[in-house]
């Protein structure tokens, strides 16, 4: 009776466990590289894809995304999206890779690379904490090649959370009826554009893009609560930018 009793409480401990780690919501660091005319970008890759990914692997980190922006723009950028458990998972991260005697010598080339043949001239990070609604990311198919990245930027902090209590409560269920295949949602907690939120998402072509968008705009729903008076004035501006997964990307 006693076994049978503790494989009880064994079993109950274990779904509660499993329940609220569905609820943590993830954090994610976005990286954005400015590469030079004539840069050394052969070895930024060669960092990304021998250095730090396996390392961020070892350590726990999966699903790593590295983008370029489709078409020619000048300069050239580069984005490295990495999602993290919590918020505490980064700093840990942090001391990890700075104690990995491997992940250390694979970037000695890297840390080498002469200053005129730097490999970027600046990079931004931007920190997310994802949506009640979506707190986990969702790594789309291998036939997704074309992803857009979104920012939505409010004239307040206030504008921002209304923003994102439309898209918890209402619109991210008709971004999936409509085939906006969401990749992740983060409110902006760290970087430049403050306030806002990001997302992104995921397609296998332009065409199935501008086919659901049509969809989502005309569609009744987003009609109906785009008009309402709660959500008001919460987007002051949007930047997006559409971009194709690199050849060792995880996403």
């Amino acid at each position: 009776m006693r076994k049978l009793s503790f494989l009880i409480i064994f079993s109950m401990s274990t779904l509660i466990l499993r329940a609220q780690d569905s609820y943590i919501k993830e954090y994610y660091e976005l990286r954005t590289y400015s590469i030079p005319y004539n840069g050394s970008e052969e070895d930024l890759h060669n960092y990304f894809e021998y250095a730090l990914l396996p390392a961020l692997n070892k350590a726990g980190i999966k699903d790593i995304g590295v983008f370029e922006a489709i078409g020619e723009p000048t300069p050239k950028k580069l984005f490295l999206f990495i999602p993290y458990r919590d918020i505490t998972t980064y700093g840990k991260i942090v001391q990890t890779l700075a104690n990995d005697k491997e992940y250390l010598n694979k970037r000695k080339i890297y840390d080498a690379v002469p200053h005129d043949q730097r490999v970027y001239t600046r990079f931004s990070t931007s920190f997310f904490i994802a949506f009640d609604s979506l707190p986990k990311l969702i790594k789309p198919g291998a036939k997704a090649k074309l992803f857009e990245l979104r920012t939505y930027e409010g004239y307040s902090e206030d504008a921002v959370r209304r923003k994102v209590k439309m898209f918890n409560e209402e619109e991210l269920d008709l971004f999936e009826d409509t085939g906006l295949h969401s990749v992740f949602f983060g409110e902006q907690i760290a970087g430049p554009l403050m306030p806002a939120l990001t997302y992104m998402l995921a397609f296998n072509s332009m065409e199935e893009r501008n086919k659901n968008w049509k969809k989502f705009i005309v569609h009744p729903e987003w009609k109906r609560m785009s008009s309402l008076s709660k959500y008001a004035h919460t987007v002051s501006d949007i930047k997006r930018i559409f971009l194709r997964p690199l050849s060792y990307s995880q996403l």
